[in-house]
């Protein structure tokens, strides 16, 4: 899992740096002026095309990056490849096509929002992905779910893979639940919580929460 790199300023609030991946000036500047209204978050780069935002990603270490799909030189989705382990990506786009879904999931991004996204969840988002928990536009997840019901075998870990509690922090993020609502259920500490999931995705090999939902949730 990625390094915390969020910062806290001489008040103790945490400020989220977030780097912008966009091909389109206007749009960027959009997302900027967006976060910017938010005091806890500070857009610390800006990229107009994929493997300028996997370059920057990689010298600045930003919490998130709010990521395009259609790019030039390198596709959004080949780029949140190139950064899974890096930082979180939660994937911004106007194309909600099942292929893009699909395959920026499975690439690792923490999150897929549309564009039509209103300001505040906008924010919200990026502030969950920070976190460490994954988000899905509403949409997109009533296709995941139509998915996985054409799939009703869950794919079991090896037996001796993952400890019990690891299973059981598992099946919640399968269930698309918060660390602190894990924490609530499972009646532990979200800290706990936190490095719980951070020990099943690399046991797993997986990227990102999602990924660990999606293959919680497939047919084997």
């Amino acid at each position: 899992m990625r390094c915390d790199h969020q910062s806290a300023d001489r008040g103790g609030t945490v400020t989220i740096r977030v780097l912008v991946a966009d091909d389109h000036a206007a749009v960027r500047a959009g997302i900027v002026l967006v976060l910017g209204g938010a005091a806890d978050i500070e857009v610390v780069g800006e990229a107009g095309d994929g493997e300028e935002a996997v370059a920057m990603a990689r010298e600045i270490r930003p919490d998130v990056v709010l990521m395009d799909v259609r790019m030039p030189k390198m596709d959004g989705i080949s780029a949140t490849r190139e950064l899974a382990g890096v930082t979180e990506v939660l994937i911004l786009t106007t194309f909600d096509v099942d292929e893009y879904v699909f395959g920026a999931l499975r690439a690792g991004a923490a999150g897929f929002l549309l564009k039509n996204t209103d300001a505040d969840s906008l924010v919200e988002a990026v502030r969950l992905v920070a976190r460490g928990d994954g988000l899905i536009s509403p949409a997109v997840t009533r296709r995941l779910i139509s998915a996985f019901a054409e799939q009703p075998v869950r794919r079991e870990p090896p037996k001796d893979l993952l400890t019990p509690r690891e299973r059981e922090v598992l099946a919640c993020v399968a269930r698309g639940l918060s660390n602190a609502e894990i924490a609530k259920e499972l009646d532990m500490a979200e800290a706990t919580t936190k490095t719980h999931v951070s020990r099943v995705l690399n046991k797993l090999g997986l990227r990102s929460r999602v990924q660990a939902a999606i293959y919680y949730s497939e047919g084997s």
